[in-house]
């Protein structure tokens, strides 16, 4: 007799942490990484409050940037809304 198991139904759902879900956990990261690269490389060669003010501004405007592009869709898509031809030599001719 097989054995039946309990199938976790959530598991097509995006990945979800502090309110990024999917890929834009990534671009988070890859934002907050950077600010900390950037801000500690002008805190070594040029000033403290000047990469005190880069680190911050790459962190806070990568995160809003994130949180901007994700409330446009986790997959979204430019929509072309041109009429294309293709005429029998294979070059398209837009409308």
């Amino acid at each position: 007799m097989p054995r039946k198991y309990a199938v976790y139904k959530g598991l097509q759902k995006p990945l979800i942490f502090k309110g990024f879900k999917g890929k834009f956990i990534y671009w988070g990261l890859g934002f907050l990484l950077a600010g900390l690269v950037f801000g500690a490389l002008t805190i070594a060669l040029i000033n403290m409050w000047l990469g005190a003010l880069v680190l911050t501004s790459c962190i806070v405007g990568g995160l809003l940037f994130t949180a901007g592009k994700q409330k446009g869709g986790l997959h979204a898509k430019n929509r072309n809304t041109d009429i294309n031809i293709i005429n029998h030599y294979g070059r398209k001719n837009t409308l």
